[in-house]
This record gives structure tokens, C-alpha cells and sequence, in this order.
């Protein structure tokens, strides 16, 4: 494979790697610490769980090219990476869908520049006219300067084509209409060039007022009055927009927190955030995210990105999952704020209130990735006390009539529909006699031990009791896989957790053993057919 080969030669340093499709546009940006190990681990056979999904696979097949950049370091890595997401906007890049939050400002590459907002097309292209695009701000924050007031301080002008008279901009001292010559085009780019200073950070606010000020005492000096009253009007402006960015900085530099919940969604392989801002104990946003699990898309570099593209990073961020690289993240974050970041995972011993907070926004996750699924599933997760929902549900049952043919069965509901292409049917190999308990080990072991890691139920159902529930628990054992596995026996349809414990008895008209009846009910009747199948060959 050309790519593989590509991938060969890259180096084993840090760096962020850049994969393209056949028309050479960046499909997908990555970080590694060593960037020929990680960009090796898409094209290797039986690679990194985290990278086999359906959706990291679609992505390696687009890949045609793949280009790198080496850095000193992983938080460089992290840095650039989040830079060129934004750039070039990936298809296959986590996308931060709360986008109308950001705002990107662009000046016309024009005679005479216009100030306007950038917006970007399906593709991630900026439209509209050329120009030079500054950004992303974020609304309500110290770095959006609302357009409008920017166009009033610098006196731009706002119309599409140079009009030949002035407008109502013009008379309410809003614009120098250069479209009457009232102003040279010198001197406009001189406003221009103010402006783009405060956007790329090179000038602050302060220095800018300081120098109005001045021109307002030489024009008053001058006894140029109006001219000293425009100043003033617009210095005050500035002063107004001043103070509101302090108000900012000082809340976002001691008494802001933010919690930040991450869930997974397996079977649609995506992850769901949501974060919580709070100030002085009140909870001042909420935001929800969600993104795919393609490639090294993960809740690491989902902070990263998040941060990247914030005006503040708070100094304490609340997770309910370690990310990955955690000490990486901090530094790289760190660069960003100007001031020591903490990411503390939810523990025991954190105090009360932070937990309440964290419990909070893991039940609204729950809540809303478990629309769309099967009710009786969510009934069966309290009564059997799962880890989580049993969304994907495999059932054995063995057909043994007779002492010449026994056959083994498993079938699967996803979401409490049978989902056929995942029904399996065994001829049983091992066992010479009628052992039911010999014949679910031989079957549980085989269903699994070649089976993709990230296709394993999140329940497994045994037709029977103790005896056939032990025979599973060891052949899961012997294949180290920890999956929650129950049995059901027919006589009082009761649901055995543990060999070693009594069972549990599920109200007949509940909802969850009827499913679970259906299953063991569909699981005996394939087996049954594989069996008289068998038979009629004789």
C-alpha cells in the first residue's frame, strides 16, 4: 500500500500528522508522540482497539496521502494540532457544533476596506469578498468586539460599492466618507491599521485610548472643538468596552469553574459532552457537544480543541473521565490562559457539592443518548444493577434431542430487535454425551475467542441455570473477557446474576423479563431448526 509505505519513512518524533483524500484536501488531522508508531497503527493488521470502528475504517479508505510536522515536544504537538483543526476545518476532525458561539471577523481586501463577519461554507471556505480573516472570538467574551461598535470607533464604512454621495453613516459620524473624498485613502488605512493591531493582539485597548487622547488634546488645543468631541465620544466608547473586559478577565481568573461530562455512544460510535460553567456557585452556561470516534478523536483532544477556541481558560476544570495525556493537556492549556490549569477528575473525595454538580450532568447525558431506545432495556439495567445500558444482547441455547446430534445457538437484539447477520449456530465438537454444562462452555468459547473486541455484547443470556450460568463465567474467564452474564431457567423463569447466590424473580408482567423470554424463546427455536436440519440430512 503507497500510504503504508509513506508512513514508514516518517520519523519517530512528536508531531501532528495530516491525511489526505485523492484530491489532496486534509480529510483528517492527528497529534502523536511518535509519529511513525501511530500513523503505522492505522494501516497494520488487528490494530489499536481504539482505532477499529466502522467510522475510522471509512476514514482509512479516503486516505491517499499523508504529510507530517515534526515538534519539540507533546504539547507543541497539542498546540498545533488544535491550530490546523481550525485552519483547515477536517472532515473527519471533531467539530465543535456550538459554531455560531464563535465569531470570525474579516477585513476586505479593498481600496477602501470593509469590517465584516466571516462565514464559512459547507467545505470550512470562508466567503464572500478576500480579505483577512481574524479569529475565532466568542461572543459575550473580552475578544468579541461587536461589530458594529469596531466600525464606529475606526469609522469604516459598511456600504457594498462606494456610493456617489454620503449616507446617513456619514451625517451621524459614523463613517470619513471616502466616497466623497472626505477622508484620504492614507488616512483611512490608518484607522484600518489600528484596528487590525487590537484584532491580532498586538496593540491592547489601553494603548489605543492613550493615543486618542492625545489626538483629543491637540485637536482641543487646536481649538478644533467637533473634532475633539468626536475623540471624546469615541474614547468613551473604548472606555465602556474597557471595563467590561476587566470585569471579564477578573471573573474568569479567580471564581470561574467549569465541569465538563463525557458518555459514549458505542453503537453509533459517537461521544456526547456537556459542560457547566459556574461563578461564585451559580451556573452561568451550559453547552453540549457531541463527536465522532474516528481515528485519535478523543476526549483529550476534545479539550484541547475546546479550550483553543475559548477567550478564557478557567483555572479549575472538572472531569468525570481522565483524559488521556492529562499533564500534556495542562501545559498545552496552560500557554493559553497565562496561568496554571487544574483538570481533576470527580473522585470519592471530592467535596459534595462538585459531585452533585458532575452526578447532574452524567444523568442528563444518560437521558439523552438513551432516547431512542427499547424502555424495557432501561428496567433491565436497574434490576440487574448494570454498569450500564445492556443496549446489545447475546443469548445461548443449546438443542441436544436425542444422543446423535446436539447443536449449539446464539442470537443478538440490538436495542430489543433481533439483528440477524450477528445469529450463530454451532455443531457441537467436544462433548460426547448429553452435558448441557460442557456443551455452553464449548459454544460461549468459540462465539468469542476470534470475535472483534468492539463487537462483544454488553449482555450475555444463558438458557439455564447455575450449572449452564458456571460453564460461561469459566469459558469468559479462560478468554479474559469481562462481560455482565445471566441465565434464565425455565421452570420458574428465574434470573440467575451469580452461581453462588440466589436468583431473582422478575414480576411476569414486567417488561424486561419479557424480553428476555423473547430472546431465550428465539434463541432455542434457530437452534431447534439447525437441529432438524441436521436430522433430515441423516
Amino acid at each position: 500500500m503507497k500510504v503504508r509505505k509513506k508512513a514508514l519513512l516518517l520519523p519517530f518524533d512528536p508531531g501532528v500528522y495530516m491525511m489526505k483524500n485523492k484530491e489532496g484536501r486534509i480529510i483528517y488531522i492527528g497529534k502523536a508522540k511518535n509519529l511513525r508508531k501511530r500513523v503505522l497503527s492505522y494501516f497494520t493488521y488487528g490494530h489499536s482497539q481504539e482505532l477499529s470502528n466502522w467510522k475510522t475504517m471509512k476514514l482509512i479508505g479516503k486516505i491517499q496521502d499523508i504529510d507530517f510536522l515534526v515538534t519539540d515536544n507533546e504539547v507543541e504537538a497539542f498546540l498545533l494540532e488544535s491550530n490546523l483543526i481550525k485552519q483547515y476545518r477536517p472532515l473527519f476532525n471533531i467539530d465543535l457544533k456550538d459554531q455560531q458561539r464563535y465569531t470570525y471577523l474579516k477585513i476586505s481586501d479593498e481600496l477602501f476596506p470593509r469590517l465584516l463577519v466571516a462565514r464559512r461554507n459547507r467545505d470550512g471556505k470562508f466567503m464572500g469578498p478576500k480579505g483577512r480573516v481574524f479569529g475565532p472570538f466568542v461572543h459575550g467574551s473580552s475578544k468579541f468586539l461587536a461589530i458594529g461598535l469596531l466600525r464606529k470607533i475606526f469609522k469604516i464604512r459598511i456600504c457594498n460599492r462606494l456610493p456617489k454621495k454620503p449616507c446617513l453613516e456619514y451625517f451621524i459620524n459614523n463613517c470619513d466618507a471616502p466616497c466623497i473624498n472626505n477622508v484620504t485613502q492614507n488616512k483611512y488605512m490608518e484607522s484600518v491599521e489600528s484596528l487590525v493591531n487590537i484584532l491580532q493582539g498586538r496593540k491592547s485597548i489601553d494603548d489605543f485610548i492613550e493615543k486618542m487622547k492625545e489626538d483629543m488634546n491637540n485637536a482641543s488645543l487646536g481649538l478644533d472643538y467637533e473634532k475633539a468631541k468626536e475623540i471624546r465620544d469615541t474614547v468613551n466608547r473604548l472606555e465602556n468596552l474597557r471595563s467590561k473586559q476587566k470585569i471579564e478577565q477578573s471573573i474568569s481568573s479567580r471564581s470561574e469553574e467549569e465541569y465538563v461530562g463525557i458518555q459514549y455512544n458505542r453503537l453509533q460510535s459517537k461521544a456526547h459532552i456537556l459542560i457547566l460553567r459556574r461563578y461564585r456557585g451559580v451556573i452561568r452556561d451550559r453547552k453540549k457537544y457531541e463527536f465522532e470516534l474516528v481515528g485519535d478523536n478523543s476526549f483529550s483532544s476534545f479539550l484541547s480543541q475546546y479550550y483553543n477556541s475559548k477567550s478564557s481558560v478557567p483555572r479549575f476544570i472538572y472531569v468525570n473521565e481522565e483524559p488521556d495525556s492529562k499533564q500534556v493537556l495542562e501545559k498545552s492549556l496552560e500557554r493559553i490562559a497565562s496561568h496554571t490549569v487544574n483538570i481533576i477528575k470527580i473522585s470519592n473525595r471530592t467535596a459534595v457539592e462538585r459531585k452533585q454538580l458532575m452526578n447532574l450532568i452524567d444523568r442528563n447525558l444518560s437521558t439523552y443518548i438513551s432516547k431512542g431506545y427499547e424502555p424495557a432495556l432501561f428496567e433491565l439495567k436497574r434490576i440487574l444493577n448494570l454498569g450500564s445500558l445492556p443496549k446489545v444482547i447475546d443469548c445461548f441455547d443449546i438443542s441436544n434431542l436425542g444422543l446423535s446430534i446436539a447443536v449449539g445457538s446464539c442470537v443478538r437484539f440490538v436495542n430489543g430487535i433481533p439483528e440477524k447477520s450477528y445469529y450463530r449456530r454451532f455443531k457441537i465438537r467436544t462433548v460426547r454425551d448429553q452435558n448441557d454444562f460442557a456443551m455452553i462452555n464449548e459454544i460461549v468459547g468459540r462465539r468469542y475467542s476470534k470475535e472483534d473486541r468492539l463487537n462483544l455484547p454488553d449482555l450475555i443470556l444463558i438458557d439455564g441455570g447455575k450449572g449452564q450460568l458456571h460453564s460461561a463465567f469459566d469459558a469468559l474467564s479462560k478468554l479474559n473477557i469481562k462481560i455482565p452474564c445471566i441465565s434464565i431457567a425455565k421452570e420458574n423463569e428465574e434470573i440467575f446474576v451469580n452461581p453462588s447466590n440466589s436468583p431473582i424473580v422478575i414480576p411476569k408482567s414486567n417488561q424486561s423479563l419479557k424480553m428476555l423470554q423473547y430472546l431465550r424463546d428465539e434463541a432455542h427455536r434457530f437452534g431447534l431448526q439447525y437441529n432438524v436440519k441436521l436430522r433430515d440430512l441423516q
